[in-house]
């Protein structure tokens, strides 16, 4: 199955992730098969702390792809905050 899902990356202390579509039975930071986005929870004001391409993330549900909690999350956020700018 596959599942959008975080992927870690980024020193200690300091992470960075993406948001990538890929097999459930894939490592959390192991092979993807695309990334959609990413999510950089210690950004300054002046840089764009997430980004996510709704588009392929549209394309990858209707294809069965399920999405975790947290992304859904994401997702839910960067709407509200597209619709509020």
């Amino acid at each position: 199955m596959v599942v959008i899902r975080l992927a870690r990356g980024g020193a200690k202390k300091r992470p960075f992730y993406s948001i990538v579509a890929t097999d459930s039975r894939n490592r959390r930071d192991g092979r993807f098969i695309e990334r959609v986005g990413y999510y950089n929870p210690f950004s300054s004001e002046r840089e764009k702390g997430l980004s996510i391409n709704h588009e392929r993330v549209a394309y990858w549900c209707s294809q069965g792809a399920q999405v975790s909690d947290t992304v859904a999350r994401l997702l839910k956020q960067d709407k509200s905050a597209g619709a509020a700018a």
